[in-house]
């Protein structure tokens, strides 16, 4: 092996956090990281606010790009809260993201 981890090594997870510890220093929004498990989200008032939640998501593009740790957009989704919302598509790397009712855990 000429770099890496070994899949399932103690060292792994540690090293994983250690390298996607920056992620969010760009970020406007609040983000949520566990595991390899990233969630963005805001209050959506304004069309300023869909600017800076879709910017964030640029942001996040831009950094896996620079890290070489790309997202994968099929597995990334879009879930609206409340009855006011504008239900705007937002999107990642030119990748309209789905949109769902539920997550789950």
């Amino acid at each position: 092996m000429l770099s890496g981890v070994p899949q399932g090594s103690v060292l792994g997870p540690l090293l994983f956090v250690v390298y996607i510890n920056d992620i969010d220093e760009q970020i406007v929004n609040k983000i949520v990281k566990f595991a390899d498990d990233i969630k963005i989200y805001h209050i959506v008032q304004s069309p300023k606010d869909i600017e800076i939640l879709q910017s964030d998501l640029h942001r996040l593009v831009e950094w896996s790009k620079d890290w070489q740790m790309l997202f994968n957009t099929d597995k990334c989704k879009v879930l609206h809260f409340g009855f006011n919302n504008p239900h705007i598509d937002y999107s990642m790397d030119g990748v309209k993201l789905e949109l769902v009712k539920e997550e789950k855990c």
